[in-house]
């Protein structure tokens, strides 16, 4: 009994002890990951807490679940449209980019370390694969805002490339511990082994989304036709999301991946509990972080790192400076990323637990050199968060791949209703600087269609309708919306600053159709258009005042807000139009005379051009 509560001592104050030494790393901008990872060191057998952890059975019964729950809330956040847009060039990395950046790293290490070949590229792939906890977090916990493409690019990659990391060093294990048969005929034997090895890869991948599709539909039918209490939902969603994941690893399946499309088809679908399971898998998420990086800080013996850091870092640089890049480059090279871009997902190959994880397999197999692959694996890791997870923001602004952060509510309190209504009500206070406040909102705006106000209250008195004036700084607004509109709502109720670099226009706030009418538009956002282009549709007023064809991208102030072409069709008309409600001003006084002078030629314009039967 001593022992039990000593071992729940222990651990409990180690994560309370490791949340508050990443709450004061953050000041000085240092990778939480890595605080954590410092921290299990420093409560280790050779640090402070002088801890001896050696069990790698158990780090790797941990580690395989708190991944597996870092890849199911990884899904569950992971948008269709991001996922679709993403897909191709993620699945490219996921697959012909890892097995090239193992490759590339296994010829450094062959020669850094004198290991065999086999050995050599066994540890390439321990250290090919980015980490879903790494990428997830680093990319969102300082509020940094990357181009689409980009960052669904870097994330769908996380979540998706552990099957080809986890076949290839199962594959090289057994390869190293059976050997070639004496006497083989080595062409016979090595056509045979790829033919075998390309079978349970395809099993691997093809399993793993078998499972996931067909066990995301299952777990989804269960929550909408079973009825608990609420606080049973999130419990019963990760328990069959966890069978999904151990049926396909019992069948030799990748689990990992399969427990990640389970989150994406429960994320993407409408369901009974969408705010309880976020909530609770986002909590479950961080312990999971948490607890994994503290286990294997504890796993690993510092002074033992010394005699091979050296080699250690020469890998860690090739990994990071050479063969990542390269992998990157050959593999999304046809399909028109741009070179920051590129550039961007070539730094932001963040490794992290899952290198780790992996290199417990060859200790648990008893594999030659197999400690001192977990102990340069280790040193991969501190490296690449130190270099890359400290830098990530400069790199960001650096290749101009970042976007203006999205502004975000700080006053908005959500109203639980029963599990199955699948509409969630929350309450807004105004901010003064909030679009709705500025323009004077007094409708909600076409992208946050479905969504009804209930009530304003202003100055202690309650109205069952939106006052005739419109919405007023501090008014608490109390609304009745879907889910998935909650960030537009924020956006439209947070405080935001005037964009003054010109870099900044790459904000766009809501997206709309071209088809939609100008003037409806107009009055929803609070700019103004002329009296003819009030009938006009936004596309027709985007041709009125481009007076050319118009390429994607191509800008058009109107008023307070720019109107961006996000998509065009053959014909060179815009399809999708978004909406910039805070352009920067324009930096030189002849750009704001010609504006003005624009809007007053096409008001004369009309004035001569209207039919004066009207």
């Amino acid at each position: 009994m001593d022992l039990a509560n000593q071992i729940i001592l222990v651990t409990a104050a180690l994560i309370t002890f490791a949340i508050f030494a990443g709450v004061l790393s953050s000041r000085i901008g240092a990778p939480l990951l890595l605080v954590f990872l410092a921290f299990g060191m420093l409560a280790g057998e050779d640090g402070i807490g002088g801890i001896k952890f050696q069990d790698f059975r158990v780090a790797y019964l941990t580690g395989s679940l708190a991944l597996a729950v870092i890849l199911f809330d990884g899904g569950l956040r992971t948008t269709r449209d991001a996922f679709s847009r993403a897909l191709t060039p993620a699945l490219i990395l996921a697959t012909v980019g890892v097995l090239i950046t193992a490759g590339v790293t296994g010829v450094a290490a062959r020669y850094v370390l004198d290991y065999s070949w086999l050995e050599s590229f066994l540890l390439g792939a321990i250290v090919g694969p980015t980490d879903a906890a790494a990428v997830f977090l680093l990319l969102h916990l300082r509020g940094l805002r990357l181009r689409p493409r980009v960052g669904d690019t870097l994330e769908v990659e996380s979540g998706i490339n552990d099957p080809m990391s986890i076949f290839m060093t199962l594959a090289l294990v057994g390869l190293i511990g059976t050997g070639l048969p004496k006497g083989a005929n080595l062409g016979e034997v090595s056509l045979k082994l790829a033919l075998d090895l390309a079978l349970d890869f395809g099993w691997q991948m093809g399993g793993g989304v078998l499972f996931g599709l067909a066990g995301g539909q299952i777990v989804l039918r269960a929550i909408n036709r079973l009825k608990f209490s609420a606080g049973i939902y999130p419990i019963f969603a990760l328990a069959l999301a966890l069978v999904v994941f151990a049926a396909a690893q019992s069948v030799e399946a990748s689990g990992f991946l399969a427990i990640y499309l389970v989150g994406t088809t429960l994320g993407n679908n409408p369901h009974r509990a969408t705010a309880e399971i976020s909530r609770f898998s986002d909590g479950l998420s961080w312990l999971s972080q948490i607890g994994m990086f503290l286990m294997m800080g504890l796993l690993v013996t510092p002074s033992k790192l010394v005699p091979i850091l050296v080699p250690a870092l020469i890998i860690a640089a090739v990994l990071i400076f050479v063969a990542r890049p390269i992998a990157v480059m050959l593999s999304i090279a046809p399909l028109k990323f741009k070179r920051g871009e590129v550039a961007f997902i070539s730094w932001v190959g963040l490794r992290g637990a899952v290198p780790i994880f992996l290199a417990t397999i060859p200790v648990l197999e008893h594999i030659r050199h197999a400690h001192t692959i977990f102990g340069v694996a280790f040193i991969v890791v501190l490296a690449s968060l130190i270099v890359q997870g400290w830098t990530i923001s400069a790199a960001a602004r650096i290749v101009d791949v970042e976007l203006p952060p999205r502004p975000q509510a700080r006053a908005r309190v959500e109203i639980g209703l029963p599990a199955g209504i699948d509409r969630t009500v929350v309450a807004y206070t105004v901010d003064p600087m909030s679009i709705i406040a500025r323009r004077r909102m007094s409708r909600m705006p076409l992208s946050s269609s479905g969504t009804e106000i209930i009530s304003v209250m202003r100055e202690g008195q309650v109205r069952n309708t939106t006052p005739a004036d419109g919405l007023k700084a501090g008014d608490v607004v109390m609304l009745v919306t879907n889910a998935d509109t909650l960030p537009s709502l924020d956006r439209l109720f947070a405080a935001r600053k005037t964009r003054l670099k010109a870099q900044d226009v790459g904000s766009i706030d809501f997206t709309l159709s071209a088809d939609v009418n100008a003037g409806e538009v107009a009055d929803m956002y609070g700019f103004l258009v002329t009296p003819h282009e009030r009938d006009l549709t936004l596309g027709a007023v985007m041709h009125a005042r481009l007076g050319r064809a118009i390429a994607k991208g191509a800008r058009v102030r109107a008023g307070t807000v720019d109107l961006v072409a996000l998509s065009t069709g053959d014909d060179e008309s815009p399809k999708q139009i978004g909406l910039d409600l805070d352009p920067p001003p324009p930096q030189r006084l002849t750009t704001l005379l010609r504006l003005r002078v624009g809007e007053m030629l096409r008001s004369i314009r009309e004035l001569f051009l209207a039919d004066p039967g009207n």
